[in-house]
C-alpha cells in the first residue's frame, strides 16, 4: 500500500485554512515530501512526522508557492536530528534546483554559522544532495521505484511529474501543468494521480488580467480528469485548488471531475488521507 496525505491544498494566495502546495507519501518505510510551499512543517507535524524522517525531497517545478519553505525542511532536518553520520538529505528535481538549493543556504548562512558556534555536535552545515532530472528512474531503493516525466507547465520550464511505486501499488504526482502525452504516458495505468486544479469558469469572471492569466498554463477540473481518463487511473485526487475550494462547495468541484471521470475521486482541506492498493487501476502499464 501507498498511503497520500495532502499536506497543503492551498494556492500562492495565503489561506488560513490552507497551507502551500505539499503533499506527503509514504511507501514502506519511507517517505517522500512532494513540494514545500509554505507551512508544510506544520502540516507535517499534524501527521506525526517531520523533516528528520524523509527519504526524500521531491520538487515538481521552482515557482514560489512550491518551494517557499525550501530552507525551513533543510534547516530543521538539520537541528533535529541527533543521529550520527546522517545521510544528507536528497532533493529531485528539474535542472536549476541545484541553483535554488545553493541559494537557499546563502541566504541562511548566518544562521548555519551562529548554530555551529553555539552547538558543539553541529560541526558542518547541512548535508543535502541534489539530482536534477527531467526523464528516467530517479529513485530505486528498498522496493520502491520512482521515476519522472516532463509536464507543460510553460513559460516554467523544465518541470516533472513523479510517479512512486511499491508492491504492484503506484501514484503519480502531477504538479502544475496542462495536459501532455508525457504526463498521460507517466500516470498510465497508475493506482493514483495526484493533479493539482483550477476552476477556469471562477477564474475568468475576475477583473485582474494577472489571475486569468493562470487559465493558460494550468489545467482545470476538467481537464484533469481528462489526463486520468486518458490514463485509465484508478483514483483522481485533486489539490492546489485555485480559487479556494469554498465550505459546501466540494460537490461542485466533484461533480465537475465525474463529468469526465467515472472513477474515485478524492478532494479535501488539508491533512486529507488516500490510501492506494495494489491493483487500483483499469489496465496494466504498456
Amino acid at each position: 500500500m501507498i498511503e497520500v496525505t495532502l499536506l497543503g491544498t492551498g494556492s500562492p494566495i495565503p489561506d488560513p485554512e490552507r497551507a502551500g502546495p505539499s503533499t506527503l507519501v509514504r511507501a514502506s518505510d519511507q517517505m517522500f515530501l512532494i513540494d514545500c510551499g509554505r507551512g508544510v512543517l506544520q502540516r507535517l507535524a499534524a501527521v506525526g512526522s517531520g523533516a528528520n524522517q524523509l527519504s526524500a525531497l521531491l520538487l515538481t517545478h521552482l515557482h514560489s508557492d512550491h518551494i517557499a519553505d525550501l530552507g525551513d525542511v533543510i534547516i530543521t532536518r538539520w537541528v533535529s536530528t541527533f543521529a550520527p553520520d546522517t545521510p544528507p538529505l536528497q532533493i529531485i528535481g528539474p535542472p536549476g534546483t541545484a541553483d535554488v538549493v545553493e541559494a537557499t543556504l546563502r541566504a541562511f548562512g548566518h544562521d548555519i554559522g551562529y548554530r555551529i558556534a553555539h552547538h558543539a555536535d553541529l560541526n558542518g552545515p547541512p548535508q543535502v544532495e541534489v539530482h536534477e532530472y527531467t526523464d528516467g528512474v530517479v529513485w530505486d531503493r528498498g522496493g520502491v521505484r520512482i521515476r519522472v516525466a516532463p509536464t507543460d507547465h510553460r513559460p516554467v520550464t523544465p518541470t516533472i511529474a513523479f510517479r512512486i511505486e511499491h508492491s504492484g501499488a503506484s501514484v503519480v504526482a502531477a504538479g502544475d501543468t496542462v495536459p501532455c502525452r508525457s504526463l498521460d504516458a507517466l500516470a498510465d495505468g497508475a493506482g493514483a494521480l495526484i493533479h493539482t486544479v483550477i476552476r477556469k469558469d471562477l477564474i475568468d469572471l475576475l477583473p485582474q488580467q494577472r489571475i486569468r492569466d493562470i487559465c493558460g498554463y494550468h489545467s482545470s477540473v476538467q481537464e484533469a480528469a481528462a489526463t486520468a481518463t486518458r490514463a485509465g487511473v484508478g483514483i483522481l485526487i485533486l489539490t492546489h485548488y485555485v480559487p479556494a475550494m469554498a465550505p459546501g462547495t466540494e460537490d461542485q468541484w466533484r461533480a465537475l471531475a465525474a463529468s469526465v471521470f467515472d472513477r474515485q475521486i478524492e478532494l479535501g482541506d488539508d491533512l486529507h488521507r488516500v490510501q492506494v492498493h495494489p491493483g487500483v487501476c483499469t489496465r496494466s502499464r504498456s
